[in-house]
């Protein structure tokens, strides 16, 4: 052991002070240096906590409102009634359906056809254009829904059917057995393929067509997305994977691939579809591939429509349950959340390096989550109590859309007060008042019919009251 006396202590303490001196000094400088510096990206940025929007909207659908026998929105003094009620409940603004599941438009337009009746049904030949000038009059806001990619309905009524040239962009669907079938061979709504650029192409003119024509204040896709895990396995698709793992991976052997058995080796059974059952070596690629094909269409989409209009504001429609929404191609998170090296949640059932190149948040001006869950706070349910996101509650998915959209944009959570069984209107007031008072865009509540028409809801009356009750600021 090296001991020391404590004369040589005093002979060795100037210098150590003087030392000491001299690194402080240095070390305020450099700390001076480096505040005047950007701050590196680390993985526990600071995330912005959302400021409560206070904006409430109600979606309008289409079929429910003016295809089917209660529908209210045939007869123009009953939309008047209803906007007026609307209004004075706290509402400020309408989510319209203009562009149908059949691919039709509630509007005249050079890309499709005007659905003019439906289901035995007819439409106000000036639908679009009184809803907007009801809307404005009453100073409520209003958007633009659009069934994005879906071209055809399965009871056979649609653009496809009309334009067969376009039914080789059908998405094609795998089965459980291995074998493949077009969508509408399937007896569901004809989706097109996301990918190809013929559907981008007549997708995108006819928003920007609406945007022009209308002013809307926005458009909001809606099914911008692909129908299932299940779907789309075409030869389109593939060539275009190919080509992706080519140019991203540089992987020359992907020409070579056992399409789709490199993807999915085996399918089963779940419900009408099918879904993995072993999963191939291009499995989780194929995953990115579809995610960063709906990004690059959304932001090809805001492009094209802020030069057309460049008032009106690009919005998208999804379910909240993002943990499983990968299976449609769908990552509304923003591309600076990454969910692969994330270490407070776990997406390894489809994240890879890259994935967050898929995010889409920044490409919008809101983005409407549906947060249809019956469930409100996280602690009503011992299960989740211990938790800070769960995908399938109000408090629990609302906190995971916050984290992971990471403020890009605004965000208007979503009630459904007609398929979620509430058990009475004080807790339907609870939940839009939560979404009313957290969300940085506002709350919205799906569907109209369902406050107006008593048989559309399970508590079979009209919910006037429970959304005034629940539009109230805390």
């Amino acid at each position: 052991m090296n001991m020391k006396t404590n004369n040589q202590k005093n002979i060795y303490m100037p210098h150590f002070m003087l030392l000491f001196t001299i690194l402080t000094t240095m070390m305020q400088s450099c700390k001076d240096q480096i505040a005047k510096l950007p701050m590196p990206d680390t993985h526990e940025e600071v995330i912005e906590t959302w400021n409560p929007g206070h904006d409430a909207f109600v979606w309008v659908d289409a079929t429910a409102n003016i295809f089917q026998g209660p529908g209210r929105f045939r007869d123009k003094e009953d939309i008047k009634l209803i906007l007026d009620s609307l209004k004075f409940v706290g509402i400020n603004g309408l989510v319209i359906d203009v562009k149908h599941n059949t691919g039709m438009t509630l509007f005249d337009s050079e890309y499709t056809e005007k659905l003019t009746t439906h289901n035995g049904y007819a439409l106000i030949p000036d639908y679009v254009e009184f809803m907007v000038s009801e809307a404005k009059s009453r100073q409520m806001k209003i958007y633009f829904s659009m069934n994005t990619f879906v071209y055809g309905n399965s009871s056979g009524k649609g653009y496809v059917y009309s334009n067969p040239d376009f039914r080789k962009y059908e998405c094609m669907a795998m089965n459980a057995d291995g074998t493949k079938s077009p969508m509408s061979a399937k007896g569901r709504s004809c989706f097109l393929n996301p990918a190809a650029k013929e559907v981008q192409d007549l997708t995108i003119n006819i928003i920007k067509e609406a945007a022009v024509k209308y002013k809307p204040d926005g458009i909001i896709l809606d099914y911008c997305r692909y129908p299932g895990i299940y779907a789309d396995f075409s030869e389109l698709s593939k060539e275009l994977f190919i080509q992706f793992l080519e140019e991203k991976y540089n992987d020359n052997n992907a020409r070579f691939m056992d399409f789709p058995k490199d993807i999915v080796s085996s399918w089963k059974a779940d419900g009408n579809n099918a879904k993995p059952n072993t999963t191939g070596k291009y499995y989780k690629k194929w995953l990115y591939f579809r995610a960063k094909v709906l990004r690059d269409f959304f932001a090809r989409t805001r492009q094209e429509l802020k030069v057309a209009a460049s008032s009106v504001e690009l919005g998208a429609y999804s379910g909240a349950w993002y943990n499983t929404y990968y299976e449609q191609g769908n990552n509304y998170a923003s591309e600076t959340y990454d969910p692969f090296n994330d270490e407070e949640l776990t997406f390894s059932a489809f994240a890879i390096p890259g994935y967050q190149e898929s995010g889409y948040a920044e490409q919008l001006d809101l983005f409407f989550s549906g947060n249809y869950f019956k469930q409100l706070y996280l602690k009503d349910n011992s299960a989740t109590a211990h938790l800070k996101y769960h995908w399938w509650s109000i408090e629990g998915s609302m906190n995971g859309i916050e984290y992971i959209t990471r403020n890009k944009t605004k965000v208007y959570s979503g009630i459904d007060v007609g398929n979620v069984t509430y058990d009475s209107e004080e807790d339907i007031s609870k939940a839009i008042n939560y979404m009313y008072n957290r969300s940085n865009g506002g709350v919205f509540v799906f569907d109209v019919c369902h406050i107006t028409v008593p048989r559309y809801n399970p508590l079979k009356k009209g919910l006037w009251d429970a959304v005034k009750n629940g539009l109230i600021k805390n």
